[in-house]
């Protein structure tokens, strides 16, 4: 078996961690059920480089179900749970991936799987695609195409693009509607308190919460902010969104503004050195600062380890940073991304939506691949849409649909 992780004696836990979420995940369920029968990934080879928990899991299952032969990383060397990557080792899969690896052994694991010839690339941040078109271009006409999970993704993918580096067509899945305005506004709104209230226990409530960055994850973990009874102030480099922001109830004011004033910063905006020594100087004792953006360069950690007279861990996954100042400032998780580095991610039935988008929109550009002229695609409306439906069922709920009359008044022509 072509598989690396420390202890595969662990894969009952992470059996029991999978089955939870497919209990809570109606649509995977029913994919899975769809693909057993139709097999649309017989004979390929999928790499796969998504957060390493259950629910990832789950989905690697099921694409397996569709016939693919799966090659699989973390997207993160804090996110990725042992003890489910062990199940997915024991049920035949190729696992390369284990908790806290080193840089040099993350990007071990990603040669891995790009060195198994995948047909097919589901990433997640882009470091697939990035390392397969730069190290290994020899291997790019095997390539059918790929799914994109995250806005930093397709940033990257953008960027590549424009270059004229692209060689293949690529599902931009964090802009279906299935997939950003659920998973990243209520998704992340929740999981990054999750992470931040599991590891540091302390009270939200009455506190002040910078959340640099309005985007839908911003939204949501402003929202979310809110709701536990903070005080919430936001930054942002969009005119636009900052009136959102306003127009939403939140302060907004510059980063050097805001700095003196929060006791929680969360930053989710895809960009680097949005906290810098400049804001760190100014911050109060016992600021807390975490990071829910793909990378870990929204915090700006090395400035900080070098800004910083003395660290030390103040609690299982928290290090404090003593400034030249004497005051001390704590970081979640390395200032990586503390809803999945010092928590379990978003929740099953957020992922379910997700995941979905991600299962259906690889297997349109498998059915759909002599067709597809564009290197950057949306994902189809149709594909979209069936996801909703789904959703809508497995919740019990029906909707209206337009009779012809209504269709030909909004579009012209009867369906």
């Amino acid at each position: 078996m072509n598989s690396e992780i420390r202890d595969i004696n662990l894969w009952e836990s992470g059996e029991q961690k999978i089955a939870w979420v497919k209990s809570n995940m109606p649509l995977l369920r029913s994919i899975e059920e769809e693909f057993s029968k139709t097999k649309p990934f017989a004979g390929k080879r999928i790499a796969l480089s998504i957060h390493l928990e259950a629910k990832t899991a789950y989905l690697c299952r099921v694409l397996a179900a569709g016939g693919a032969e799966m090659y699989i990383t973390g997207s993160n060397p804090l996110s990725t749970q042992d003890d489910v990557a062990a199940a997915l080792v024991h049920g035949g899969l190729n696992v390369f991936a284990w908790h806290g690896t080193t840089p040099e052994e993350y990007e071990a694991h990603t040669r891995r799987v790009i060195e198994a010839k995948p047909h097919f690339i589901i990433d997640d941040g882009g470091d697939l695609v990035t390392l397969i078109h730069n190290d290994y271009p020899e291997l790019l006409p095997n390539v059918i195409g790929g799914c994109e999970e995250t806005t930093t993704g397709i940033l990257r993918l953008k960027a590549m693009a424009a270059e004229g580096k692209l060689k293949f067509p690529m599902m931009l899945v964090n802009d279906a509607d299935c997939k950003h305005l659920f998973d990243n506004r209520y998704g992340t709104g929740q999981s990054v308190w999750d992470g931040i209230n599991r590891t540091t226990n302390l009270i939200v409530a009455g506190k002040t919460v910078v959340i640099a960055g309005y985007g839908w994850c911003g939204k949501g973990a402003a929202m979310r902010a809110k709701g536990l009874g903070a005080k919430v102030i936001v930054t942002e480099v969009d005119p636009v969104k900052a009136i959102e922001a306003v127009m939403d109830g939140f302060t907004v004011m510059k980063m050097e503004d805001a700095a003196p004033l929060g006791d929680f910063f969360v930053t989710v905006t895809g960009c680097n050195l949005v906290i810098t020594e400049n804001s760190f100087m100014k911050m109060h004792e016992g600021a807390i600062l975490c990071n829910a953006g793909h990378f870990d360069v929204e915090v700006d950690m090395a400035g900080l380890r070098k800004l910083a007279v003395k660290s030390f861990p103040a609690r299982n996954n928290i290090i404090g940073y003593t400034l030249p100042n004497g005051v001390t400032v704590y970081v979640i998780a390395e200032g990586r991304l503390v809803n999945l580095a010092a928590g379990d991610g978003h929740p099953a039935e957020i992922m379910d939506m997700s995941f979905a988008i991600q299962a259906l929109s690889a297997k349109w550009l498998t059915e759909n691949r002599d067709s597809v002229k564009d290197l950057l695609n949306v994902v189809p409306r149709e594909v979209d849409e069936a996801v909703a439906y789904r959703k809508l069922r497995s919740m019990d709920i029906e909707i209206d649909t337009l009779t012809d009359e209504q269709h030909a008044y909004l579009y012209g022509t009867a369906e």
